[in-house]
């Protein structure tokens, strides 16, 4: 460690030498401490020899450096003047300083041994005065104290003898502690004379206690009087010698009995229609006489410390219990806080008087199950609201459907306003002063988080069950019409679900997320090994999924009722003896109300979407049924050359423009019936494949699809897509028939004519 040192610097080590040796009253001890005899080459030592140290400079330095030490020494010499002349200066203005003081002092002092002579005189004086005073009064002081002693003595010989007559007035006017404190107070002079003097007035004074002990007794056990009542007649009894031990069991069950005055009413105090001073002023008053009733308890019985905590621990229990009842049922925030508050009111009462029972400690994990179930509770009744909400399109209501816009614009309200309600009376608890609440701000914190976690997590669950892994038991469970009513009631439902979800993924949870971060950010009670509480990106995918599959779900819930439409429709006929078409078939009826109900639908709640891919009349869609030149060559070669000639067929596929058929299904309404139509068109090609047709069968399907053409271009976005999958229905039908001739276009005209004039008459009759 020495050999870490710093060394000191040489010039603050000269300077601490001349202190030194300028202020040490022995110059040989400085002289000593600060050079070494032996070295005559150090010019700061006594022993200097200048030759010597010539010399050696002489043999050791060139002339430049003998030169640069002259330099050297010649700066030291003028700075060791300059703080020689500095030190004689400072001490030199310390010096007059003090003169100046002491001369001060000389003429403030002059005056001052007159006047203390003069003190001295004038208290000598009024020692004198004083002492001839009190040796002149001495006898009459003595005389007036032995009056005074007389006169104290008659008092109480008055009040003796006065003392029955006090006791029976108290009696009669029910102040007994004031007759415990009279008698108390005679009791020295009673057992030193009551056996001779004052016999007659002990004898009568215990006559009025024994009547006072009595009623004292019966106010006691009396169940009209007041807690606080029977605690001071039982301070009055041990006060008179009576034996109270054996009434401790008695009283601490007369306690015990007093708690159900204390219950929590939690309906009475956050109940609007009823005036809240008398029920919390009733309240805080049998809190108060219970606190009373415990310091009085512990006064007459101090070995009752256990028993009292127990009652403390037993009211404070009972009402948190009785506060998680209430939490589960629907109250707001400030219900919650006016519970608690009552709650907490108590425990500080108590703990003034029965701070052994710490009941403010104890309280803070009955708080947090109260706090917790009302969190969860809040997101139960959320859950359940928008439940009912969407359940409404299932439940029948006096034979009149609700409208599926009515039952969306509801369960939107129901999901973001009343995640921001909730949100707003998490808010008011985090903000509350109670002294109760502050120790829970973080854990609220985590609590929320966690909350609206589970809450979303839990509504996807409930989105997944109501689309249909349980749909018979729901159906069952609200009693849905059986049949078309309760399929077309579920596909509702599941269109509301899938832009529900899409509704909360982009405006719920963002919305949410933000209030959070506001509001709610922080909160370490879980700890980071387990992650944030809260997180809004799983959620989104969740739903965004969730939204996804309940669209694809509703689009093949209509495709399979379609579809079973369709299955019908070719395996009811016999199509190889099938006869000439003489109008359209009823199917495309049916096939085009079905599409309908699925627009009024979607109309209800999806936006509208971009029609796409329009063809014009140069590409042969014109409004008119004849079909386009491909068709009516392939058609034609099939007529000519018959069977063998499908190669072609094929072959021209080929070199036809490519159209994507089936694309992403996007949350608008063309979109949705466009995908409709393609499966069910698809589904149509699949059926005509697997039967065989005759040449009027065949003209029939042709028919019924080119009816088809007008009212789908109207319908669906996607028109390209649309004809060509006619077109391959048509190509199908004609690979599976006997004789594949269509029909002239003329004759063709005239049937979807006659169609669209009777079409027309049932609209306008109807």
């Amino acid at each position: 460690m020495v050999a870490d040192e710093v060394p000191v610097d040489d010039k603050a080590k000269r300077m601490r030498d001349l202190l030194s040796s300028f202020y040490s009253p022995d110059p040989s001890i400085s002289s000593n401490s600060i050079t070494n005899p032996s070295k005559h080459d150090d010019i700061n030592s006594d022993s200097f020899d200048p030759d010597h140290y010539m010399n050696i400079l002489a043999h050791k330095s060139n002339l430049e450096g003998l030169l640069q030490r002259h330099v050297e020494m010649a700066a030291e010499i003028k700075n060791l003047d300059t703080d020689l002349q500095m030190l004689v200066y400072e001490n030199y203005n310390k010096f007059i300083s003090a003169t100046d003081t002491i001369k001060r002092m000389k003429s403030n002092i002059s005056g001052m041994e007159t006047n203390m002579e003069q003190l001295l005189e004038k208290i000598v004086s009024v020692q004198s005065r004083s002492d001839s005073v009190n040796t002149s009064l001495f006898d009459k002081r003595e005389h007036i104290e032995k009056l005074h002693r007389t006169c104290n003595l008659l008092r109480k010989v008055q009040f003796i003898y006065d003392l029955p007559d006090r006791l029976g007035k108290c009696i009669k006017s029910e102040a007994y502690a004031d007759a415990v404190r009279f008698y108390t107070g005679a009791m020295p002079i009673f057992k030193a004379y009551g056996n001779s003097s004052f016999q007659d007035c002990k004898r009568a004074s215990e006559e009025a206690i024994a009547t006072i002990i009595k009623n004292l007794q019966g106010k006691l056990f009396s169940d009209s009087e007041s807690i606080q009542a029977r605690a001071e007649a039982a301070v009055l009894l041990k006060r008179l010698d009576f034996p109270v031990d054996n009434l401790k069991a008695r009283l601490l069950e007369k306690l015990e009995q007093s708690l159900t005055d204390i219950k929590l009413k939690p309906a009475e105090i956050n109940n609007p229609s009823v005036d809240l001073s008398p029920s919390v002023s009733a309240h805080k008053a049998a809190v108060h006489e219970f606190t009373e009733a415990v310091r009085a308890f512990r006064a007459i019985f101090p070995d009752s410390k256990g028993q009292l905590v127990k009652l403390a621990h037993d009211l404070i229990t009972n009402n948190f219990v009785i506060a998680e009842e209430y939490v589960k049922t629907r109250i707001c925030a400030d219900d919650l806080l006016g519970v608690l508050r009552v709650i907490w009111d108590d425990v500080l009462l108590i703990d003034e008087v029965l701070q052994e029972a710490a009941l403010s400690s104890n309280s803070f994990e009955s708080a947090k199950v109260v706090v917790t179930l009302y969190v969860r509770s809040a997101f139960s009744h959320l859950l359940q609201d928008i439940s009912d909400s969407l359940l409404k399109i299932l439940i029948k209501d006096g034979g009149e459907e609700c409208s599926l816009e009515v039952v969306l614009d509801a369960s939107k309200k129901g999901v973001l306003k009343g995640g921001m309600d909730v949100l707003l009376d998490f808010r008011k608890i985090l903000d509350h002063g109670s002294g109760i609440l502050v120790r829970l701000r973080e854990s609220i914190t985590d609590w929320v988080q966690e909350g609206f976690q589970n809450f979303f997590r839990q509504l996807e669950d409930q989105f997944l069950q109501f689309s249909g892994k349980n749909k018979s038991s729901s159906i069952i469970d609200h009693d849905l019409a059986e049949g078309a009513q309760g399929d077309k009631a579920f596909a509702g439902l599941v269109l509301v679900l899938a832009q529900l979800s899409a509704f909360i993924e982009q405006t719920v949870i963002p919305k949410i997320t933000e209030e959070i971060a506001a509001s709610f950010s922080g909160g370490s009670v879980r700890g980071y090994d387990y992650g944030p509480a809260f997180v809004p990106g799983e959620i989104c995918r969740k739903f965004r999924s969730a939204g996804e599959k309940f669209l694809h779900l509703y689009i093949n819930t209509r495709n399979q009722r379609i579809s079973l439409l369709l299955k019908k429709r070719f395996t009811t006929p016999n199509w190889v003896k099938h006869k000439e078409p003489r109008e359209v078939h009823m199917f495309v009826d049916l096939f085009l109300q079905e599409l309908e109900v699925i627009g009024n639908e979607v109309k209800q709640i999806l936006p509208e979407g971009i029609r796409k891919h329009r063809r014009t009349d140069s590409d042969g869609s014109s409004a008119s049924s004849r079909s386009n030149p491909l068709r009516e060559e392939k058609l034609g070669r099939s007529n000519t050359r018959g069977r063998s000639q499908l190669l072609e067929t094929h072959l021209a596929k080929l070199f036809k423009q490519k159209i994507e058929i089936f694309t992403k299904v996007e949350y608008t309404q063309g979109s949705v019936v466009t995908t409709i139509v393609k499966l069910c068109l698809k589904s149509l090609q699949e059926f005509a494949r697997l039967h065989t047709f005759n040449r009027s069968g065949f003209q029939q399907i042709q028919l019924d699809i080119q009816f088809l053409r007008i009212p789908l271009r109207e319908t669906v976005e996607d028109e390209a897509a649309i004809d060509f999958l006619l077109d391959e229905v048509i190509v199908a039908t004609a690979e599976r028939c006997l004789d594949p001739i269509p029909l002239e276009p003329p004759i063709l005209d005239k049937l979807i004519q006659i169609k669209l004039a009777k079409t027309k008459e049932q609209t306008t009759i109807s």
